[in-house]
This record gives C-alpha cells, sequence and structure tokens, in this order.
C-alpha cells in the first residue's frame, strides 16, 4: 500500500510543520505574510528529506506560529505559490494558504455513521441551497431534510476553486474547504450538526482532474500529471508513471483528511472511469482501505460515479475486485427518461423506456451487462447479479441530468406532475440506494444550470463552449443558453424553499414524505436481498414491482406509463397503502382505483397496495 510524508502545514506542540513533495527541485521556501496577505514578514529555507514514498520532500518547522498564520512557497526562487496541500484557503486560490485550526468542539463522539443498506441520499450544492449560500446557512434546514425521511446529504465539491460561485468541478485546492462556503470550520459546524440530527455527510470528490485556474501542482513537480493516459481534460493525472507513489499518496491523504478530521460519512468520487491506472493495485482499492481506516469503528461508504457498469468496482478486494461500496447506476435514470420524457439524444439512443425494458432495470440494477452498445458502438458493461441491490446508486434526478442540458431544466419542467409522482414511487420503492436532488422532493420549479466565475479569458472561452456544446440541437439558439459567467444564471439556480407550501410543490413534498415514511417503516422494504422482489411489465403500459417480508405480508407497487391501465389481481384481497393520485398528494383522479377485484388507473400513475402471502 501506498506510503508517504504527511504534506501541507499543520500544528503540534514544538510549532508549525510544513512539507511539501518538489522532487525536481533544489530549493523550497516557506514564505509568510503579515495579516494584510501581501505584505512578506519572513522567509524560512526547508530541508530536504527523503521517506519510505520516496525522495523529494522538503521540511520545515516554524515554532512561534498560531492557527490562521498566512503563507507561501517559494520554489527554486519563482513565486511564491500557494500550497498545494493547503487545509485553508481565505483569499481564494492565489491568495496565501492557512496554518490550519486543527481543534474543533465535536459533539459526535456517539455517532457511528450509517452503512450502504441505510442511505437514502440527498445530493446539494451547498451555494445554491440556500440564499446565503454557506455550510451555516445549511445547517437550518437540516431539521426539513432528517423530516422528509433522506438519511444522507451528499455534498457536490466543496474544495477550494476560483470565483464567487461555481459547480465545483474545477476544484484546485482539494484540502481546503472553499472559503466562500464558510472554509474548514463551517463544514465542521456543519457535519456536527448533521450528526445531530442523525444524517450523515458523503463529500463528492474530484481526483481525476484539477481545474484550470489556480492549479499550481506543476510549479512543484511535473510528475503529478502524465503523458502515457489522456482523459477529456487532457494528461490524467499520474498514478503508475514516474513519481506516481507520492501522487497517489497526496490522494490518499485528501482521502483520509475527509474522513479523519471533517467526521464525514463517506465521499463519492467523480469519474472513476478516468482514473487510469495500469499499477498492480488499483488507486480505488486505496482509497476504499484509506477510507475505512480513517473512520475506525465509524461506517464509511465509497461510491464511484461510473458510467462502464462495471461490476468490478463493488465486488470486495479479496474476490477480484476494488471494494467500494455503491456505484451510481444510470441506466435506470435514462429508460425512465426515455419512457416518460422521450428523451432520444445522445446517450439516450440506447433506451427503448418500454414496460419491459425498466422493469429488467428493477431486477438488475443496470441494464447494459455486456450488450453492443450503439452509443458507445462497443459492448458495455458485466452482468450485476451478483451484487446486492444497496450498492447500485439510482436516481431520477441529478446535478449532471439536469445542469448539463442547455438550460438546466429540471425534470418537472418536461414530465407533468403525475409523471414525477409515479417516476418518484419507482425510485424511493425499489432496494436500490436511491439518491434525490435537492429540491426535487417539491419538484421545484427553479432550474440548476451550469454555472462559473473564472477570469475573463478563462470564461469568455467557457461560455463559447457552452454554446457551442449545443449548436446541434435545433431547438435551441444560442442566445438561449445561459451564459455560464453571468451572475444570474447562479442566481437563478437557488432553490425557492417558499415554495413548498403551495400547490402543486405541496403536494409532491407529501407524496416524497409517504413514500420514505413507508421505505423506512414497512417490513417488506427492509429485505434488500436478490430474490425478496420482482419486477416485471403489465402489458405494454405497466411495470408491477413485489416487495416480500417471508413468512409476512407483501407490498405491491403498480405504475401506468401511460394508461388507463386495467389489471386484475387475481383475487388478492390487497390494502391501499398510497395512491399518486389522491388530493393530497396533488393528484386528479381521487377516486379508488381498486374496483371489483382490480387497479384501475388513470395516465402515468402510482398504486401501492400491502398484500397478505
Amino acid at each position: 500500500m501506498t506510503t508517504a510524508l504527511r504534506t501541507g502545514a499543520w500544528l503540534e506542540a514544538d510549532g508549525a510543520h510544513f512539507c511539501i513533495w518538489a522532487p525536481e527541485h533544489s530549493r523550497i521556501d516557506v514564505v509568510l505574510f503579515a495579516d494584510d496577505a501581501e505584505t512578506i514578514t519572513r522567509e524560512v529555507a526547508m530541508t530536504p528529506v527523503d521517506s519510505t514514498g520516496g525522495q523529494g520532500y522538503f521540511e520545515a518547522r516554524i515554532p512561534d506560529l498560531a492557527p490562521g498564520a498566512l503563507y507561501k512557497l517559494r520554489v527554486d526562487g519563482e513565486g511564491p505559490f500557494p500550497d498545494p496541500c493547503s487545509r485553508a484557503q481565505p483569499k481564494g486560490v492565489h491568495g496565501p494558504s492557512a496554518l490550519w485550526n486543527p481543534t474543533f468542539p465535536w459533539t459526535d463522539h456517539a455517532w457511528k455513521g450509517k452503512p450502504i443498506e441505510d442511505l437514502v441520499i440527498h445530493e446539494v450544492h451547498v451555494g445554491a441551497a440556500t440564499p446565503d449560500g454557506t455550510f451555516d446557512a445549511l445547517i437550518e434546514r437540516l431539521p426539513d431534510l432528517r423530516a422528509l425521511g433522506v438519511t444522507a446529504l451528499e455534498l457536490m465539491p466543496v474544495a477550494s476553486f476560483p470565483g464567487r460561485f461555481g459547480w465545483g468541478y474545477d476544484g484546485v485546492d482539494l484540502f481546503a474547504p472553499a472559503e466562500i462556503y464558510g472554509g474548514p470550520d463551517g463544514l465542521r459546524r456543519l457535519i456536527d450538526a448533521a450528526h445531530r440530527e442523525g444524517l450523515a455527510v458523503l463529500i463528492d470528490c474530484v481526483y481525476n482532474h484539477l481545474g484550470p485556474d489556480g492549479n499550481y501542482l506543476r510549479a512543484f513537480s511535473t510528475h503529478y500529471f502524465t503523458h502515457k493516459h489522456q482523459t477529456p481534460w487532457g494528461d490524467a493525472v499520474n498514478l503508475d508513471d514516474e513519481g506516481a507513489p507520492a501522487v497517489r499518496a497526496f490522494f490518499l491523504a485528501n482521502v483520509a483528511m475527509w474522513i479523519r478530521d471533517y467526521h464525514a460519512d463517506g465521499l463519492r468520487l467523480d469519474a472513476t472511469h478516468a482514473l487510469l491506472d495500469d499499477s498492480p493495485v488499483h488507486l480505488l482499492q486505496e482509497i476504499a482501505v484509506h477510507a475505512r481506516e480513517a473512520a475506525g469503528d465509524r461506517a464509511v461508504v465509497v461510491i464511484a460515479e461510473d458510467d462502464r457498469n462495471d461490476a468490478r468496482l463493488i465486488t470486495p478486494a479479496s474476490q477480484g475486485g476494488y471494494g467500494l461500496d455503491a456505484v451510481w447506476a444510470d441506466d435506470f435514470h435514462h429508460t425512465l427518461r426515455a419512457a416518460f420524457a422521450g428523451d432520444r439524444d445522445g446517450y439516450y439512443t440506447d433506451y427503448a423506456g418500454t414496460a419491459e425494458e425498466i422493469a429488467a432495470a428493477l431486477r438488475h440494477g443496470w441494464l447494459y451487462e455486456g450488450q453492443l452498445s450503439r452509443y458507445h458502438n462497443a459492448p458495455r458493461g458485466t452482468p450485476a447479479d451478483g451484487v446486492a441491490p444497496p450498492h447500485f446508486i439510482h436516481c431520477i434526478q441529478n446535478h449532471d441530468q439536469i445542469g448539463n442540458r442547455a438550460t438546466g431544466d429540471r425534470l418537472g419542467a418536461r414530465v407533468t406532475s403525475a409523471v414525477h409522482r409515479a417516476m418518484s414511487a419507482l425510485l424511493l420503492l425499489s432496494p436500490y440506494t436511491p439518491m434525490l436532488f435537492m429540491g426535487q422532493e417539491w419538484n421545484a420549479s427553479t432550474p440548476f444550470q451550469y454555472f462559473t466565475d473564472h477570469e475573463p479569458e478563462l470564461g469568455r472561452k467557457v461560455t463559447e463552449g457552452r454554446r457551442k456544446e449545443f449548436a446541434r440541437f435545433t431547438s435551441f439558439a444560442a442566445d438561449e443558453i445561459p451564459d455560464p459567467q453571468d451572475p444570474k444564471t447562479f442566481q437563478r439556480s437557488k432553490l425557492a424553499w417558499n415554495e413548498r407550501a403551495h400547490p402543486p410543490h405541496a403536494g409532491t413534498l407529501a407524496w416524497y414524505q409517504a413514500l420514505l415514511a413507508l421505505r423506512a417503516t414497512h417490513p417488506a422494504l427492509a429485505h434488500r436481498a436478490r430474490g425478496s422482489f420482482l419486477a416485471d411489465p403489465v402489458g405494454v403500459d405497466a411495470v408491477r414491482l413485489e416487495r416480500r417480508v417471508p413468512g409476512g405480508v407483501a407490498l405491491l407497487l403498480l405504475v401506468s406509463l401511460r394508461g388507463p391501465i386495467d389489471i386484475d389481481l387475481n383475487g388478492q384481497n390487497p390494502r391501499i397503502l398510497a395512491y399518486s393520485e389522491d388530493l393530497r398528494f396533488g393528484g386528479t383522479h381521487p377516486a379508488s382505483p381498486l374496483v371489483a377485484g382490480r387497479a384501475q388507473l388513470p395516465g402515468p400513475a402510482a398504486l401501492i397496495l400491502e398484500i397478505p402471502v
């Protein structure tokens, strides 16, 4: 396993310690700044030192510094540059780094985390979730999320990135929580408060690339990236070329930091298919090990975003896999979009959205298990039946599937409220691990658009690239594509929490609360192993999902894709648990759907029945 010296800056009893990896350089100096972040007060030379992880490290100890002290690093007389291992960047990604205060009054000593089997994930962009857009402002919404029935927050990337707003996937200071959100202390306050509410917190981490603005890694070593592999962002991060042990240690230290120092309950790893690694032990396997070691006796989960449908990701290392806990399984989302919203462009060419296809996604977890993908023009996927359902993350919306649309329109802008409720029932009552995107629970009307705040020249290129990306779509004119650099694009993406109290949003919220209450309490939904559920098409216009508890009752979900439909219940004597067309959920067909031993559903609708077995 990868080992190396601790890097960055930290306080111990004998003073502040500094360590950096810069193998191609002969002199590194710590440059200290006054509180104005501009006046240099002192420079201290660092000492070269080797470690079991390789050569090229430099260390220094400065005894008289306090938390918050500002510094940069000078490299062979060049710079000085921010510390790429900095734990805080109070003046932004180009400003001085700050000595981190390791002390915090944690109150979550009894918290033991949540295993993957207990997760209902709520994906959140901190900046757009509240008017203030900070960790502290999000704390005020934690009781609402707990009352909804979710059990975990997944924070879109919070590592420091350039500008006043952005998605965070162009982060450059991976160890420093963004100051615009509240910095290190703000994140610790949020996680501590979440644990008091019984909510886990997952951190979205981007290890496959760094952003172009404020990335100073190459100033310290050219070995952080390699020509050996190429990705959509250019040279891949170096995981298997010269200098790779120290680069791997850099990322693994980041993994441990979020779990150990911030008490995070897990990580979501961005685009793991772009972590190109020919080493005997893949970095993903080491990430899983380091995360669990950092957690101690707490439960921790590591989730991959990966479009390959590769079961190896979630297969234990003892069985030849990487040992991650879960993987995003987007086939479920794609077939539902094809069925209900009629999407056919891009990767949606691989999906028909038929009742049989939806049922197959529910049976297996994903659809492609080695079949030819027309979109990829190659076979895609591996068999999934050997993997327990909780290890698949399903959704009907997420930041990508909304924000990467031309205008950032949510699902509710393309389908009716009735369709939204029906799709939500399939998501929340299946045996797979569900993920919601913020505001989905009330069918928010606000879009989630792509927004950035880069310096002018880079920002111009981003705006041009965004409009070029959608130029081939005849349904959009160039001037209709929101400018990512316009602050109004960010402001439009902020949630309007007051919507929840008004129709039709209040009905959708009540529906989500009812579904999640069933998920948490109904005995048939507690069993999530293979063999505990059935999913089948009912003709061409409906899907049937049955969940069973041995020796007890069964829960039956009937969803009409179009309708109306008429289903023979074969003499069963069911009890209605919930019906999406009830007035309290915003429905418009409140009459009982059970008629003379048959289920009669209007257009798209969901009926949840309890059946004696």
